[in-house]
């Protein structure tokens, strides 16, 4: 797990409750605020997600070059 992959998850459960909040005391704007913070985290999660793909990719290269070589 990486770095972009647990700060997207934060982000991802922290807008979650702030758009519940709002919708609990009837703002739109923090229920909007929370949305967008929501879809950031989900955003950066993903890339998260990608970065430890093309991680593994990476590890997996280097391994076969070192059985070739």
């Amino acid at each position: 797990m990486n770095k972009d992959q647990i700060k997207g998850s934060a982000k991802d459960v922290v807008g979650k409750v702030q758009r519940e909040a709002g919708a609990l005391v009837g703002s739109t704007k923090q229920q909007v605020k929370g949305a967008m913070l929501q879809t950031e985290g989900k955003v950066q999660k993903r890339l998260g997600d990608i970065k430890e793909v093309l991680n593994d990719a990476g590890h997996d290269l280097r391994n076969a070059v070192k059985k070739i070589v």
